[in-house]
């Protein structure tokens, strides 16, 4: 038997083994498999012995702290440190707070999680890398949601999130904290993570700017992933130009990350300035009167998409009737996907060549003994990934990949003959808070409830960017803009001009 970290099964432990595989073995046969096995066992502990292939860490850092209450006052932050960057380059000057699902190397990491708690990352996500070579200064990490799988700001395991318009309200998820610390001024930049609407569902209930850029254009590497086909990361910020400045530094291949296909960078500022005249602009009908939304909120949108024919764009009406349909298509992607490789399959699942945070793996694995303590709306969803699965085989997740096609070339279809879709980012303005003994319904539909526009645009790989429009009753309403893939620079170039143009504050309904 070979002696190293890994282990042969014992006979037992085979058994059992091949009893989950469905297989009877007598118990001759099984010591003859097992026998065979024994050189495998070999050449595991040889990999164990070799190091593991992870980036060099750059830049000196200390661990951080946990904030007093005094000096978190909405509860947005996780860990408070200083990691400083190159003496020079974009973003110097310029603080930058990270989505805490992302890898920061030295400093806990948490995820929203307590299952997670404890865990310190040995390696810098490439966004974090790219921030601190771009001159920025890295100031901490912030709250998000239990294992991102909310759009409220509820789920955390440290606590809510609120609103920093309206303390005892959402800040939307789950780049929850994120949101909360740009609306408070207290950063100029955060990074998010998107799969079903997390950058731009806080970005419009707080009242800021949140690009989800296209799928691949930014390195997904060192973040924690949910599901491969709708995992996003970008920025979020209190200015367009700031958003695009941010956006130059994280874009392009790292040569780690298969989502990603080749697409450079751009200067993405430099159209910042080009106005509205000339670009054509399509309201989509069926972005508006879902039966959550809120009249207001449908009002001012539709204010805003005049504001936007004031300024110079040629806006219309043009209806997509299958995006009625896409936030059940990005459902099975999401349920089914997100409980096979973010929790059976210990974050990074199988069958890609990305960069595997082994030490994320191995910390996150142990929520099996733990999953109790999971959250509402993660429970929920894994309930519902874990029995299509288990039922269905998978084919609705096999049937929904293939229906985005369908999804994505309707969008397409329209933005062949405009340059931009522009809906509200959420139907509605920030919920109040559920209790802490609220019942599973209502913390369920506070996590759920704001999806339909923000989830299909995730699954199709759309850029798409919440910008504020309006206050309707004191709370931000947020306008979204969905660009051709790799189009970011339009989508800045209208949102400049609407933020130059109009006062969205005094927009109100």
């Amino acid at each position: 038997m070979t002696l190293g970290t890994v282990k042969a099964p014992t006979p037992d432990q085979f058994r059992d083994v091949a009893a989950d595989l469905g297989l009877s073995f007598s118990d001759e046969d099984l010591a003859t498999h097992l026998a065979a096995l024994l050189p495998s066992i070999g050449a595991y502990n040889l990999i164990d012995r070799l190091p593991d292939e992870l980036p060099a860490v750059k830049y000196p850092r200390l661990p951080g702290r946990r904030p007093t209450p005094e000096e978190n006052t909405h509860n947005a932050w996780y860990v408070k440190t200083t990691v400083e960057g190159a003496p020079s380059g974009k973003l110097k000057g310029k603080r930058v707070v990270l989505k805490d699902n992302i890898c920061l190397a030295g400093v806990p990491m948490m995820n929203g999680a307590a299952t997670m708690e404890g865990y310190v990352p040995d390696v810098d996500a490439t966004v974090v890398t790219r921030v601190l070579d771009a001159g920025g200064t890295i100031v901490g990490k912030a709250v998000c949601e239990y294992f991102c799988f909310s759009g409220g700001s509820h789920t955390s395991s440290t606590g809510p999130v609120h609103n920093p318009h309206r303390r005892g309200y959402s800040a939307g998820g789950s780049s929850s904290g994120s949101a909360t610390l740009v609306g408070l001024g207290e950063v100029e930049l955060a990074l998010g993570g998107d799969q079903g609407g997390s950058i731009r569902m806080p970005s419009s209930y707080c009242g800021i700017y949140g690009m989800k850029p296209t799928h691949g254009l930014v390195p997904y590497t060192g973040i924690m992933p949910i599901e491969t086909t709708l995992d996003h990361t970008g920025p979020m910020s209190a200015t367009v130009e700031d958003n695009a400045l941010l956006l130059e530094v994280l874009a392009g291949p790292d040569g780690l990350d298969p989502r990603q296909y080749g697409h450079g960078t751009e200067e993405y500022r430099a159209g910042l300035g080009g106005g509205a005249s000339g670009l054509r602009i399509a309201v989509i009908e069926e972005g508006f009167g879902h039966p959550q939304s809120m009249e207001k909120v449908d009002k001012l949108v539709r204010n805003a998409a005049e504001r936007l024919k004031g300024l110079g764009a040629t806006v219309e009406t043009v209806s997509i009737p299958m995006h009625r349909l896409g936030p059940a298509i990005w459902l099975p992607v999401a349920a089914e996907g997100a409980t096979m490789q973010m929790m059976l399959g210990n974050g990074f699942g199988f069958n890609w060549q990305g960069l595997y945070v082994t030490s994320l793996l191995d910390h996150h694995s142990a929520w099996r003994t733990r999953a109790d303590e999971l959250s509402d709306t993660l429970k929920s969803t894994m309930l519902l990934g874990h029995y299509m699965v288990k039922h269905y085989r998978g084919h609705y997740y096999a049937k929904a990949q293939n229906l985005v096609r369908r999804l994505r070339a309707a969008y397409d279809a329209v933005l062949g003959q405009y340059d931009l879709l522009l809906m509200p980012t959420l139907p509605l303005t920030a919920s109040k808070l559920p209790e802490d003994n609220a019942p599973i319904t209502e913390i369920l539909t506070r996590g759920f409830e704001m999806l339909p526009n923000t989830s299909p645009f995730d699954c199709t790989h759309h850029p798409a960017m919440s910008l504020p429009c309006g206050m309707a009753d004191g709370l931000p309403v947020g306008l979204m803009l969905i660009g051709k893939h790799y189009a970011e620079a339009t989508v800045y170039r209208a949102a400049a001009a609407f933020e130059r143009g109009v006062d969205w504050r005094a927009q109100t309904a």
